[in-house]
């Protein structure tokens, strides 16, 4: 979130073959913000974060799941994550 083309964004763990369990985060762009490379973000976060929270992998988006209230739907995106690396999504 420190990044200033970061409008938001939301980091969940998913699930991974050699580790378990893998930090992702799904990030949204500030208006008129050029879709930065993922590599990029990846390493702003290895300045501020501590080595296992850094994401392994980021996935830019439009939006993010919202509830009624405005809080972002982690449950939903992990779901969606789930099926995706179980082969039901493309």
């Amino acid at each position: 979130m420190t990044n200033p083309k970061v409008k938001e964004a939301v980091a969940i763990g998913v699930k991974d073959r050699t580790r378990g369990e893998i930090v992702k985060a799904f990030v949204v762009l500030r208006e008129g913000e050029v879709q930065e490379r993922p590599t990029e973000l990846i390493e702003h976060c290895r300045k501020m974060l501590a080595n296992y929270k850094v994401p392994r992998e980021i996935e830019i988006r439009e939006s993010l799941p919202k509830s009624s209230v405005g809080k972002v739907l982690k449950r939903m995106l992990r779901d969606e994550e789930n099926m995706k690396r179980a082969g039901h999504l493309k």
